[in-house]
């Protein structure tokens, strides 16, 4: 990750020399003289921008690898109880009715958790909640945020239209200072929560009864997990836009590289997710002169990893 961190600080539409950017970072201790043009690209732009994307990168991929060790499922990714229809809902909201970023990001950080909460609420039953009616009550409230989605855009006029669809496209431009200061601190100490239980998350994937003699209450450290993943899914969808595949694949990675055992495979996932995430968005930022929604990139990357996988993997993924 560190290597990634020093290509997206030298990289970038503004062409600054590598001994510029280390002259400008030296200028914070005084040992070199600064330019202010080099001060704000450097720590108003592209600082903030790789620190929200490592923060980002990181809370979906563990987010993803806790979903999947919680329904036993290795397709299974954070947007499956509708994080991300209901946090482009609360967005697309804030954007017809014309609030500002702030109220925005708030706006779909709520959404997002009701539409976890509402997911949860209507797969459980008598105290139980089958995985399976969970993840089908996922894909309704999901079709029921895009319904809600589909008709703001019929009400928006062309600005805000415009402002809609790149935000669904998701994107790390947004990044300020802000954002990482309200992002970054939630998320490591969720990740925190998360991990501390990783024994726990170990446990469960053993069966019901296997785990009830080990002395782990499924039913309550399901609600657990499922809760602080998806407040650590839903910050950071509320902040960049809806960024996919990155909670799928990551964790797929990570444990090919580490094992089943969520004590390390938590902070593996969370390592490389940061390092993916960052790669994609220096590369969304300089391939071209304009700037590439993210999704689009991970998708490429993604999309055919995960077809190999499958044609690889058909009984684990389908018997």
């Amino acid at each position: 990750m560190s290597l990634a961190c020093i290509l997206a600080l030298f990289s970038g539409a503004c062409k600054i020399p590598p001994v510029e950017v280390l002259r400008t970072i030296l200028s914070t201790s005084g040992i070199a003289d600064s330019n202010h043009f080099y001060d704000v690209v450097i720590f108003q732009i592209r600082i903030p921008r790789i620190l929200l994307a490592i923060s980002v990168g990181s809370a979906l991929s563990v987010a993803g690898c806790v979903y999947q060790g919680v329904f036993k499922n290795p397709l299974v990714e954070p947007y499956i109880l509708g994080v991300s229809s209901g946090a482009a809902f609360g967005a697309a909201l804030s954007i017809v009715m014309g609030l500002s970023l702030i109220s925005q990001q708030m706006t779909a950080l709520v959404f997002a958790l009701i539409s976890t909460f509402a997911a949860y609420s209507v797969a459980t039953k008598s105290e139980e909640t089958p995985v399976i009616n969970l993840i089908l009550s996922g894909i309704v409230i999901n079709a029921l945020f895009t319904a809600g989605i589909s008709f703001l855009k019929t009400v928006a006029d062309s600005e805000q239209l415009r402002s809609l669809t790149f935000w669904l496209m998701g994107g790390i431009y947004v990044a300020e200072w802000d954002d990482v200061m309200l992002v970054l601190p939630v998320i490591i100490v969720f990740t925190g929560v998360l991990w501390a239980k990783a024994w726990t998350l170990n446990i469960m994937t053993l069966s019901k009864d296997e785990a009830r003699t080990l002395g782990v209450n499924t039913d309550f450290y399901k609600k657990y997990f499922i809760f602080f993943s998806a407040i650590i899914a839903s910050v950071s969808v509320a902040t960049v836009g809806v960024i996919s595949w990155i909670g799928l694949i990551v964790p797929h990675i990570a444990r090919i590289m580490v094992g089943p055992d969520h004590r390390m495979l938590i902070p593996s996932s969370m390592l490389m997710g940061a390092t993916f995430t960052l790669l994609c968005d220096t590369l969304a930022r300089t391939l071209t002169t304009g700037e590439i929604p993210i999704t689009i990139l991970t998708s490429l990357f993604a999309g055919p990893y995960l077809i190999y996988l499958i044609r690889n993997n058909r009984a684990i993924y389908f018997d």
